[in-house]
């Protein structure tokens, strides 16, 4: 009899409040989890589940991604469930698909009070696994012609949210034609989404 081969994970888009578009970008967790398990051997379903913050749902997900063009709203509820979530073992990938910033930064000022977003420099783990960057986050995007950063809140020693900025990774995932992204953008912004899930899959080292 042949065997099946259960995925090991599933991953999900963060659903939120507030009017931003957080259903962008559809195709990218997608493509980005057939390219992990293909080039580094993930075993993630390729199913891509929604899942609200606010929703006990949420800690059945190891790595939640969270994208959008505008305005972010978490109530008192979602700001406990998500910091809960986080400060449990969970990790939340932000990426800003422009115009979501000064709402983001507010928004988990709530969630984390005490612990500012911080600049991961260049030598961070985050940029040198399977796929090596040793520059730091790759631009994808111009938007704003600022450079592309990555900040990340730690807790208690341990990365649990990645927030990428002026970036635009997600877009780079996405089906080809969507954007029409050169296939080396493509393939920096899919290597550089293998090394976050390889970062959180592996415990953070």
């Amino acid at each position: 009899m042949q065997q099946t081969n259960t995925p090991s994970y599933q991953i999900a888009v963060l659903k939120y409040k507030g009017g931003g578009d957080w259903y962008a970008n559809p195709t990218a967790l997608p493509n980005l989890v057939a390219f992990c398990n293909q080039k580094i051997k993930t075993n993630i379903s390729t199913t891509i589940e929604t899942v609200e913050v606010g929703s006990s749902d949420l800690f059945n997900y190891p790595f939640v991604h969270m994208t959008g063009h505008g305005n972010v709203l978490f109530t008192n509820d979602d700001v406990e469930n998500l910091r809960n979530y986080l400060i449990g073992g969970g990790f939340l990938h932000i990426d800003d698909n422009y115009g979501m910033d000064k709402f983001i930064r507010v928004e988990l000022k709530k969630v984390f009070p005490n612990n500012e977003l911080v600049v991961l420099p260049n030598n961070h783990p985050i940029f040198n696994q399977t796929y090596k960057f040793p520059n730091g986050l790759p631009k994808i995007h111009e938007h704003d012609d600022k450079p592309s950063q990555a900040f990340g809140i730690v807790y208690e020693g341990r990365l649990v949210c990645l927030y990428t900025f002026e970036t635009d990774l997600g877009d780079g995932w996405e089906d080809q034609e969507v954007h029409n992204d050169s296939p080396i953008k493509r393939k920096e912004a899919l290597e550089m989404g293998a090394n976050i899930i390889e970062y959180v899959f592996s415990g953070g080292r």
